[in-house]
């Protein structure tokens, strides 16, 4: 038995996510968590919201709260969202947790000690209107790069170059629009990433399986340009992690807490702290510390592209800068950007669909579903209403759900709820245990590889499959001549069912456990042995016929949805 460590990327507090984000990481991570678990092997599946810096504080103020009041509000949001699309975390923790608290400051101390952190005196800009210093993401302005009107103090999303925000040519702030902004000198910490560039480089190397978006955007980071720069880690703002070495004050940084992008990748240890104290699990160690059991563990971490350069330089930068054993990841699976009809979500104009509202509409397997199969591998990916009505309606109405209603009435009408006895199969049905066969293996293959999309058309077509042997064995028109090759017909299309329950169940859990409930079984052992597993249903085994497993989507409901999501949604 395998053990999987896997965690997705931390969704930001302020407000509910959209579909995009959804596929981005945390349902991805989910399938694989899911898959892995179903193969017998042992998975700690962790998560977390993202609660600290300027864009809470923000968000609490315009919501009328203080801001820890509404950082444990949302997370109780997000969490009820994440069990509504069925994301089967081990642990949703929170990155504002004592747990992270106390090892963010622990890895400070400690790179500080190992001579990596050092301080800066630097000028940072000002708001007067706004009467506190602006982080560099809340200053705007021409990027003097590209010209690109819109370019924040941080980076241009235009030509991705690293700025300044004193780089900015006619800076104002987003948060009031001020442009009476001044540079005031104040002393920061910066982890000293250029000393790490030739361990993150090999470390980089030799990662030979990554995906080509992960490594790429890594190496443009370790390379263009001056190379990989020293980062500040602390900011001047009330809400995060006051600034300590271990346990100790900081001298200089008082009142001072770390930057938001260095505690956060923290809490993917400190959640696994969090599960403990919780009482759902008993050894965080033997999963991230490879003095205590965790050199067994393969460590997976799923996210979105824009999540990459914090995920294979700067975290890996804490980690290993450290030289404590912590286990690093053995691999990063990001995904390129979901649009949505023609253009981008957008959080605050409200445009696409969001979590809660995708919920309101259709149960989570249909936008699981359809998420997965579209999954942005290899390249940006976009939604539609046309494309989702006809996904669903094609793959889960008419090729599952479809096969599963034909099979069990008419075994209902013909033979009772109950698996029908006698016949033998014959070569039709060996055709199609030997295809089986072989398209489970490249369904393992892909799973196993992370190959969402790939994954999604072999499963798709193991269904298919069953629909195609059902049209040319044609049980109904066997019955009125030869009812024992019937029952044999059927009882193997009965064992289909289950056997669909159980290998579909990473992608679409509720129903698969409709499925299963139906066949009354709880046998969810992973077919490795195709023909065994199309025998497990023995005659006499009692069903039930299902309600409809899935329902399709009318003309008139797409176009009611495509009406309502294109607008702005109410704040």
């Amino acid at each position: 038995m395998a053990r999987h460590l896997i965690t997705s990327a931390l969704p930001y507090i302020n407000g509910i996510k959209h579909l995009g984000n959804l596929v981005g990481s945390q349902l991805p991570a989910d399938l694989f968590a899911r898959y892995m678990r179903a193969r017998g092997n042992e998975v700690l599946f962790l998560c977390a919201t993202d609660e600290h810096g300027t864009p809470a504080e923000l968000a609490a103020a315009k919501a009328g709260k203080d801001v820890a009041d509404y950082c444990a509000e949302m997370h109780g949001v997000q969490t009820k969202i994440a069990d509504g699309f069925r994301l089967s975390f081990d642990h949703y923790g929170r990155s504002s947790s004592a747990e992270n608290h106390a090892l963010t400051q622990h890895f400070a101390g400690r790179l500080a000690d190992m001579g990596l952190i050092r301080e800066v005196s630097e000028k940072m800009v000002y708001s007067n209107a706004d009467g506190r210093f602006l982080p560099d993401r809340y200053i705007e302005g021409t990027c003097p790069n590209c010209g690109f009107e819109s370019a924040r103090g941080d980076q241009c999303d235009n030509c991705t170059k690293q700025l300044d925000p004193t780089d900015l040519i006619n800076p104002y702030s987003t948060i009031s629009g001020s442009t009476d902004l001044e540079e005031r000198e104040t002393k920061h910490l910066f982890l000293c990433q250029s000393q790490m560039r030739e361990k993150l480089q090999a470390w980089i190397d030799s990662k030979g399986d990554w995906p080509i978006l992960t490594t790429s955007i890594a190496n443009k980071w370790l390379n263009d340009g001056d190379g990989l720069q020293d980062r500040g880690i602390t900011r001047d703002l009330d809400w995060g992690v006051p600034v300590k070495k271990g346990g100790e004050d900081w001298p200089g940084m008082e009142g001072k807490v770390f930057y938001v992008w260095f505690d956060a990748p923290i809490e993917y240890i400190a959640c696994a702290q969090e599960w403990v104290a919780a009482e759902k699990g008993t050894d965080w160690e033997r999963w991230w510390r490879t003095d205590k059991g965790a050199d067994d563990v393969t460590y997976t971490q799923f996210m979105g592209k824009d999540n990459v350069p914090f995920h294979t330089l700067s975290f890996p930068a804490t980690i290993l800068g450290s030289e404590e054993p912590w286990k690093a990841v053995d691999y990063i699976k990001s995904f390129n950007y979901l649009n949505y009809d023609g253009g981008q979500f957008s959080t605050s104009r409200g445009r696409g669909v969001f979590m809660d509202q995708a919920l309101e509409i259709l149960p989570s397997d249909y936008w699981r579903w359809w998420l997965l199969s579209h999954a942005p591998e290899s390249s940006d990916s976009e939604f539609t209403w046309e494309n989702f009505q006809q996904s669903v309606n094609k793959d889960l109405a008419d090729v599952l759900g479809n096969f599963v209603s034909r099979v069990t009435k008419f075994c209902r009408s013909k033979f009772g709820e109950v698996v029908p006895a006698g016949g033998e199969l014959g070569e039709t049905e060996q055709a199609l245990i030997a295809e089986l066969t072989t398209r489970m293996r490249s369904y393992e293959d892909h799973m196993t590889a992370m190959e969402v999309r790939k994954s999604a058309q072999e499963l798709r077509a193991i269904w298919v499959a069953g629909n195609e042997y059902l049209q040319t064995a044609a049980p109904w028109s066997t019955f009125k001549t030869d009812p024992e090759k019937a029952a044999a017909q059927i009882r193997l299309a009965l064992n289909l069912i289950r056997f669909y329950a159980v290998i579909s169940a990473p992608f679409i859990p509720d129903a698969s456990e409709t499925l299963m409930a139906a066949m009354q079984t709880e046998d969810t052992n992973w077919p490795d042995d195709v023909a065994a597993a199309l025998e497990t249903l023995q005659p006499g085994h009692p069903f039930a016929v299902p309600d409809v497993t899935f329902r399709k989507i009318s003309d008139d409901e797409r176009e009611e949805w495509q009406e309502k999501f294109a607008g702005k949604r109410k704040s």
